[in-house]
């Protein structure tokens, strides 16, 4: 059984997807993280954000992160979908799913891989102004 669903795609990411891959009988919690893209950082007026990545190494990383997840968390199953190209105000970059026999694991590894994306996968963010464009995390 498939404990992990990664995914980087051009295509508008799909939360029922996400959902039906984490749902089942033994668990009595799933968690949603849904990453957004909002329309200012910093005082400054968002028009839209591109995201690249470099794929083989996201995804690879994106697997680790999983299945780190379901070693520190007593989770079902969890899947990682992130949007790559450019995206619109309140498009969808980012869906996180968890499912748990109990809510906290699920929560905690939503959050855990979340955080641990932003720090750790090769996907880079480019934040387009009004007035002008700027590379955001150009990490790792």
């Amino acid at each position: 059984m498939m404990r992990t669903s990664i995914k980087i795609t051009s295509q508008k990411l799909n939360l029922q997807e996400c959902y039906n891959f984490v749902e089942d009988d033994a668990c009595g919690g799933i968690a949603t993280f849904i990453g957004t893209v909002r329309n200012d950082t910093q005082g400054k007026e968002v028009t839209q954000l591109d995201f690249s990545t470099y794929k083989p190494m996201a995804i690879k990383e994106m697997q680790k992160i999983a299945t780190l997840a379901l070693d520190k968390f007593d989770i079902h199953k969890i899947a990682i979908h992130h949007a790559e190209g450019m995206l619109q105000i309140k498009d969808i970059p980012v869906i996180i799913t968890a499912s748990a026999k109990h809510r906290k694991a699920a929560f905690l590894a939503c959050e855990f891989a979340i955080d641990t994306l932003k720090k750790t996968v090769p996907i880079w963010k480019k934040e387009h102004f009004s007035d002008g464009e700027v590379w955001v995390n150009t990490h790792p």
